[in-house]
């Protein structure tokens, strides 16, 4: 059976609205999809780690609540669990304030197996930081191996931007190893200074990646491939909040391309009716998320889109 494997961050976010915590849930890019998928019945599997403190608890409880297995998981016994303190705008969109202290000994897991056509996912600083680097190109150097499809969302964030020069070798092996490169317009600002879906996959993805999805919030979502170029219209939702909106639009693609059975070799060669439905889910995925204080998709969203294996 196929199943996705990821790869990040995991964090308790406190969400603030008008300067009072509204909630606190468990997220992180990839952990947010993740999430969803292992609610909505997709085999998957997590690397990551957490503190052997409250919060790690709580991160682990979610984690066995939405049938994530917590076997590669690397509970550290020094250092506190990550906390991030979410501010929301009058547009529902959050800017951030991290807290973080991590051991000097990072990530000692074991590595789930990978199988052919399984889905791998990175994103975010986790796929980038020079500390865990040797540990996502082991996995990356596997998923390659087994021909899994790799799926990868910068997430570059206003935060790191000024190193955005220093990374660019990094994000370049990422975009390289991808089979499939989803990034919002805001990541390839801050990466780039470019905005425009054309040029920044004509000029910074294409020659790497042939799949390109490029989101924008509200606005219109771009598809460039080596044979389609297609706008698609986003989800006109009620916003609560647009934490892991991103990020469950990963999660919807990844749930598409196991529902319509598109495997390392259909790729380039993927045709338009197939990406139409794909990209569909993946913003079913996102509004739905945008309409709670939850990262993650709704049980009720979860139960109305089982997974069956094709």
């Amino acid at each position: 059976m196929r199943k996705i494997i990821g790869i990040g961050e995991t964090i308790l976010d406190i969400i603030f609205r008008d300067k009072q915590p509204s909630a606190a849930v468990p997220g992180g890019s990839v952990f947010n999809g993740i999430v969803s998928l292992g609610r909505v019945g997709v085999p998957v599997c997590f690397i990551s780690e957490v503190g052997n403190d409250h919060v790690g608890e709580i991160i682990l409880q979610c984690m066995r609540d939405n049938n994530i297995p917590t076997d590669h998981i690397n509970v550290f016994p020094d250092g506190k669990s990550p906390v991030s303190l979410a501010f929301l705008n009058q547009q529902n969109d959050a800017e951030y304030i991290f807290y973080k202290d991590y051991p000097k000994q990072r990530l000692d897991i074991n590595y789930p197996e990978i199988e052919e056509d399984d889905i791998v996912i990175i994103s975010s600083y986790y796929a980038l930081n020079p500390v865990l680097r040797d540990k996502v190109v082991y996995l990356l150097e596997r998923a390659k191996e087994k021909k899994a499809i790799i799926y990868y969302d910068p997430n570059f964030r206003s935060s790191h931007k000024d190193e955005a020069i220093k990374l660019a070798s990094t994000i370049i092996e990422n975009l390289e190893y991808a089979d499939i490169v989803r990034g919002s317009k805001e990541d390839f600002f801050y990466m780039y200074g470019l905005q425009e879906p054309d040029r920044i996959y004509r000029d910074k993805i294409k020659f790497y990646c042939p799949n390109f999805l490029c989101t924008a919030g509200a606005e219109n979502i771009a598809l460039r491939t080596a044979t389609l170029s297609k706008e698609y219209t986003a989800a006109a939702v009620q916003t609560v909040s647009t934490i892991g909106a991103g990020d469950n639009f990963n999660a919807g693609i990844l749930f598409g391309l196991l529902k319509y059975n598109v495997r390392h070799d259909d790729l380039p060669t993927l045709d338009e009716a197939t990406w139409d439905k794909i990209v569909a889910s993946g913003i079913s995925f996102a509004g739905e998320v945008c309409q709670s204080f939850q990262n993650s998709v709704s049980r009720e969203f979860a139960e109305a889109h089982r997974y069956t294996q094709p």
